[in-house]
């Protein structure tokens, strides 16, 4: 029988993370459901989305907002 095949969706602001650094995410990610699920690294999928920070709200408030307030 097939095993599941995972599927993750990292959900970042656009604000600077590099090509690297999501690279990273995306392994790290991938060898952490390997190693702690015994996933197969081959059908696991991740999807990293970026946000506009006037898109993403917390607290009542976008992200540009909190983020210009504590300058």
């Amino acid at each position: 029988m097939e095993k599941a095949m995972p599927y993750v969706n990292i959900k970042i602001t656009r604000d600077g993370a590099t090509a690297e650094q999501k690279k990273a995410l995306i392994e790290g990610v991938t060898q952490l459901l390997v190693d702690t699920l015994d996933k197969n690294p081959a059908t696991t999928t991740v999807i990293i989305d970026e946000i506009d920070t006037d898109n993403w709200g917390i607290g009542g408030q976008t992200v540009t907002e909190r983020r210009n307030a504590a300058k």
